[in-house]
């Protein structure tokens, strides 16, 4: 069970890492994309935080990769 949550608490951080890192990449900050895709900015910031205590839809990922112009599988590769 431990195993599990560390499990989930990794994909998302992977997560969050790569859209933090493609995010500046674009020369968005985080305060941007988020009115973009109308999510709060806490969130975002949750989400991109080392310890991140988030969760995300798929719905919300494939809304962040089209702001970001970029395939979601983008999000999921361990770098």
């Amino acid at each position: 069970m431990v195993e599990d949550m560390e499990s989930k608490r990794n994909i998302y951080y992977i997560i969050g890492q790569n859209i933090k890192r493609i995010r500046k990449e674009k020369n968005l900050t985080s305060l941007k994309l988020s009115k973009i895709c109308n999510l709060s900015h806490g969130y975002l910031k949750n989400l991109e935080a080392k310890n991140v205590d988030a969760t995300i839809s798929i719905e919300t990922l494939a809304l962040i990769a089209k702001v970001l112009d970029v395939d979601i599988s983008e999000f999921l590769k361990d770098k």
